[in-house]
């Protein structure tokens, strides 16, 4: 089968906000970035919204090789069992919250290749059960007044050894692009912590027998390490149904 017959759904919470003109247009340059990368790498792509529910996400995504969620607002809290009310609240987006944690348990169960950006971390590790820490404060993962494409600071993330992010990224510390305001807290059943920011905040997982890494960083920020998107982008060709499905040499 050709390169070019694998499909890649980039998953995105909403393409519209228009109540917030300048995050929206800084997610295109991110979003946009994903997919240049991955059409570059021979994928076929799919950029589709989570808000319009479960059921339409599940069927825009059935027949794809593998699946990138991307990142956007909060996760609102009643999925990992916590309350609103917290520091730098957003808006939330309950419909293509449950829609894409039911996707990460379908690509679970069908050992579908799936890389997560940002919100799409913290989006695999609720659906397998783990919490946030809802505000992180003061921190160096995000800058608070400037405008929004200055909000991503740099700073460094300690890779386990032997982990497949740190084969990826030829680790054991890369230099990341940063802008989150939330964590993993409790980590989800079935994930392993791959990556650690030196503030100790988790920053990279990995589950322990599906296709899924997560990383918490912007590797498809325009400021992002030259070859850091290219090179996770790279894991989800390892396991596409394309390849699982080719015939065995005799």
């Amino acid at each position: 089968m050709s390169p070019a017959s694998r499909t890649l759904a980039v998953v995105e919470a909403t393409r519209f906000r228009g109540h917030d003109p300048e995050y929206h247009a800084y997610v295109q340059v991110l979003v946009g970035g994903v997919v240049r990368a991955a059409e570059a790498d021979g994928w076929t792509v799919s950029r589709l919204a989570a808000d319009g529910g479960t059921g339409a996400l599940l069927a825009a995504t059935d027949r794809a090789d593998a699946v990138v969620i991307v990142g956007g607002e909060d996760i609102a809290p009643r999925f990992y069992g916590a309350s609103g009310g917290y520091p730098h609240e957003s808006l939330h987006r309950e419909t293509a919250d449950a829609a894409q944690l039911a996707l990460v348990h379908r690509a679970i169960e069908r050992e579908l290749p799936l890389l997560g950006i940002c919100r799409g971390l913290q989006i695999v590790n609720v659906a397998l059960g783990g919490t946030l820490v809802q505000d992180l404060g003061e921190s160096d993962h995000v800058r608070r007044g400037v405008p929004i494409p200055e909000v991503l600071t740099t700073h460094p993330v300690l890779l386990e050894p032997g982990s497949r992010v740190e084969e990826l990224l030829g680790g054991p510390v890369v230099s990341v692009r940063s802008a989150h305001h939330q964590a993993v807290d409790v980590v989800g059943q079935g994930l392993h912590v791959t990556g650690r920011a030196p503030d100790g905040h988790v920053e990279a997982i990995e589950h322990e027998s599906a296709p899924i890494i997560a990383v918490q960083w912007h590797p498809e920020d325009p400021a992002a390490p030259a070859g850091q998107l290219a090179a996770l982008l790279g894991a989800l060709r390892t396991r596409t149904r394309a390849a699982l499905a080719a015939p065995v040499a005799a």
